[in-house]
């Protein structure tokens, strides 16, 4: 999952960015309105943290002009001041949730578990997908009744793949959601990343969950399918057929910073 974290203090955004990571999510981090703006227009995120006092002007501005844009990802607001009118102020502008001051780690990262759980993709803590068993609250992966290790990365793209069952995702979209910014579309990385993932959830048993779609992207099998090695070099490649989700499809409601009069 991949999250805009837009926070001005350069200690407190780089210590809750870095928590956030060994949390198993990709982050953007973005220490002004501007930036965050860039960066909320150039990818897809599941949650987007804001800090009230966001310079120039104030995160809960940049939360109202989403929610007027009709974007409709989840929104954290982070806020220094004290009071109850100040929390309605937050909610009432179109945030999901709200953090006051003074803020715990431990606190924002419990909330944006229970803010995950709301989106419908990923309504429960647990995940199933045939043999292969996620608990996202602990971090475990079992495959047939055996727990297997993997990398945060590794997690990422199979949180990713279980919540899309028997449908093919584009490279570009496992990027845009297990990837930061920072990241290099031209390297084969997701490729080896995928390579790993297949061998530890397919290899040493009966068939492949986990497959290449010729020109179109991965998919993730409810049911173990045998591949032919002949023709795929083992990999679980299959044909392209008819796909749900093409490279770019989600980029469809993304649009540049609002042209509104600030």
């Amino acid at each position: 999952m991949k999250i805009l974290l837009a926070e001005h203090g350069k200690r407190f955004g780089a210590s809750l960015a870095a928590s956030l990571r060994a949390d198993f999510y990709a982050v953007d981090l973005a220490r002004d309105v501007p930036v965050a703006e860039t960066l909320c227009a150039l990818n897809d995120y599941d949650l987007m943290i804001v800090d009230c006092e966001l310079p120039p002007e104030s995160g809960l501005a940049l939360v109202r002009r989403w929610r007027d844009d009709d974007i409709p990802t989840l929104a954290m607001v982070l806020d220094r001041r004290a009071g109850h009118d100040a929390c309605v102020e937050a909610l009432d502008g179109g945030a999901d949730d709200y953090v006051a001051w003074p803020f715990s780690e431990a606190v924002v990262l419990a909330r944006v578990r229970a803010l995950m759980r709301r989106r419908p993709v990923t309504s429960a803590g647990s995940l199933r997908v045939a043999d292969v068993c996620m608990n996202r609250a602990r971090h475990v992966v079992a495959v047939a009744g055996r727990e297997i290790g993997l990398t945060p990365r590794e997690f990422a793209l199979l949180e990713y793949l279980m919540n899309r069952p028997d449908e093919v995702v584009s490279r570009t979209e496992l990027i845009e959601h297990t990837w930061d910014s920072a990241f290099d579309p031209m390297s084969n990385v997701v490729d080896v990343a995928i390579h790993r993932l297949r061998a530890k959830i397919d290899d040493g048993y009966s068939g492949r969950l986990l497959h290449t779609v010729s020109g179109a992207g991965y998919v993730l099998q409810s049911c173990r399918t045998h591949a032919s090695k002949a023709n795929d070099g083992g990999r679980g490649t299959i044909g392209s057929g008819p796909t749900r989700n093409t490279p770019g499809q989600n980029r469809s409601r993304r649009r540049g910073p609002s042209s509104r009069t600030r």
